[in-house]
């Protein structure tokens, strides 16, 4: 199954094991199931520490790992190859005593979680955020014998899917309900289930002492300027929802100067292993609402805490602009979706459309070109604005539609998913209906900077206008990356703009120490 490079490491990998894990494999005659078994085989094969039994098991095929010592289960219910594969090593690592990189406190939180915990996680294996959600979860199920996690490939488990009609992956169901849709953490999914431990974060949260800088924002931009920051000596916080934004959704990267090609996951790990290099308070999971002025910033978060520091860099990013049409919100996750990669599978042999004919939206529409049926890309412009190289790869695929003037005015469905989308030709003035199963939105970005409206100058977009120092209209406060009025929206430019405003940051803590340690005073 494996090659022999992928085994060389796959050994160096599990002598990292400290006890006997045992594989359960569920197999049939199938040409997954013997896929797996040779998979299983291979693992075996690795470390004189694994041993492996075949049993009928409730999917097949399938494989669980366990622990015996600490009757710790983890299952995989497909063939955990491509990004999961990652989730596979992962898994038995930590199932053979390896430790897991998660704070003590958080381990120990994990550990004492009353009840039982049973996760089914469906997935697709070509989703760049599905191995992060398997991850947590298997990180959990590895230290509380009490939680157990089933990683489901949904391209293979089409019944169940269509069952508990999931149009959108990651989709996670806890003990046979829907628990969460898309991206979510250890912190996330602890918040959820253990009620007070929002209120435990906040308070050790307001405990903090003021920072010289404090970084709003886990991307690129945000990440390059924390480690400027921190390599200047100052005292450095990052509060991030999630360290990666944007890019943890990037499946292809080739123009990252000096990195000949990469992807989005492995980026992102390298730039959050980087910050943590240095000497940088980060806060993870957590979202700020409120930027204020007090001679020392405030920063509120979500959570009620409030964090103090002399100077403030925001670097929120931007996330995909939404349609706003009638049926939209309903219909998210249930036949909308916005990422094509990740949900693309979910629609294998059906009809879908793509919103926008921009590089995105073509490019989407020749990936979903090799699994669906048919794709209709609705451009609401007079012509694609794709560069031409796509436009003709996408033309010459014989199952791809391409509309212009056409402007989507609603979602229809049947309650449960999507069935159809209504469009108005912007020239002739008709409604036209397109029957479909999936619509995946590529209209461009949208700054996250509601909550900073009226508080900075933003451009009519919504965008934060920067100096060339990277500082705002607020003395002290500076900006970078994505969220700003910079003209171009790529991962190299918010790593640079976010470097140019932590100095512009640097700069001026120098030049208003003494008037900002008055202020404090």
């Amino acid at each position: 199954m494996l090659d022999a490079n992928v085994k060389n490491q796959l050994k160096t990998y599990l002598q990292n094991l400290k006890h006997p894990v045992e594989l359960v494999v569920s197999a049939d005659d199938s040409k997954k199931s013997a896929e797996l078994t040779s998979l299983a085989q291979d693992i075996v094969d690795s470390s004189a520490l694994v041993s492996s039994i075949a049993v009928q098991g409730q999917r097949t095929p399938s494989m669980t790992v366990i622990n015996p010592q600490q009757n710790t289960s983890i299952t995989f219910a497909g063939l955990p190859m491509g990004h999961e594969f990652t989730s596979l090593v992962l898994a038995l690592l930590h199932s053979g005593g390896h430790p897991i990189k998660l704070e003590a406190d958080v381990i120990e939180q994990i550990r004492n979680l009353p009840g039982e915990f049973h996760f089914e996680t469906y997935v697709s294996l070509s989703c760049q955020t599905c191995p992060e959600v398997i991850q947590a979860l298997n990180m959990m199920a590895a230290i509380n014998p009490n939680i157990t996690n089933v990683m489901i490939d949904g391209a293979l488990f089409q019944s169940e899917v269509e069952q508990r009609n999931i149009l959108s992956v990651p989709s996670v169901y806890l003990n046979g309900e829907a628990f969460s849709v898309g991206a979510i953490s250890v912190a996330e999914i602890l918040n959820k289930l253990d009620k007070n431990a929002a209120g435990r974060k906040a308070e050790q949260l307001n405990k903090k002492s003021a920072f010289d800088v404090l970084v709003i924002g886990g991307g690129p931009a945000g990440a390059s300027a924390a480690i400027y920051a921190a390599r200047k000596g100052l005292a450095t916080g990052i509060v991030a929802d999630k360290f990666g934004g944007q890019v943890a959704e990037t499946v292809g990267i080739e123009n990252f100067i000096s990195v000949a090609k990469t992807e989005g996951p492995k980026l992102v790990a390298n730039l959050e292993n980087h910050v943590k290099d240095y000497d940088v308070d980060v806060m993870e999971n957590q979202k700020a609402i409120k930027l204020a002025a007090n001679g020392l910033f405030d920063v509120e978060l979500e959570n009620g805490a409030t964090l103090q520091s002399k100077t403030v860099l925001l670097a929120t990013g931007a996330r995909w602009r939404e349609m706003n049409v009638p049926g939209e919100k309903e219909y998210r996750g249930k036949g909308v979706a916005y990422c094509p990669h990740c949900d693309g599978p979910l629609f294998k042999g059906k009809r879908v459309a793509v919103i926008g004919g921009g590089n995105s939206g073509i490019e989407a529409a020749i990936d979903l070109a090799n699994i669906v049926e048919h794709v209709t890309v609705l451009e609401f412009d007079s012509k694609l604005r794709a560069d031409e190289v796509l436009q003709r790869k996408a033309k010459s695929m014989g199952n791809i539609t391409i509309i212009t003037q056409a402007q989507t005015t609603q979602v229809n469905g049947d309650g449960t998913r999507v069935n159809s989308l209504t469009y108005t030709d912007r020239k002739t003035g008709e409604s036209h209906n397109v029957v479909l199963a999936g619509i995946f939105v590529q209209i461009g970005l949208l700054p996250n900077t509601e909550w900073l409206k009226g508080v900075v100058d933003l451009t009519p977009r919504g965008e934060i206008i920067v100096d060339a120092r990277g500082q705002t209209s607020i003395p002290g406060v500076f900006a970078a990356g994505d969220v700003t009025n910079t003209p171009y929206k790529q991962i190299i430019i918010a790593m640079g703009s976010g470097a140019t405003a932590s100095l512009g940051a640097f700069d001026y803590l120098i030049r208003h120490s003494e008037a900002t340690e008055e202020q404090a005073a």
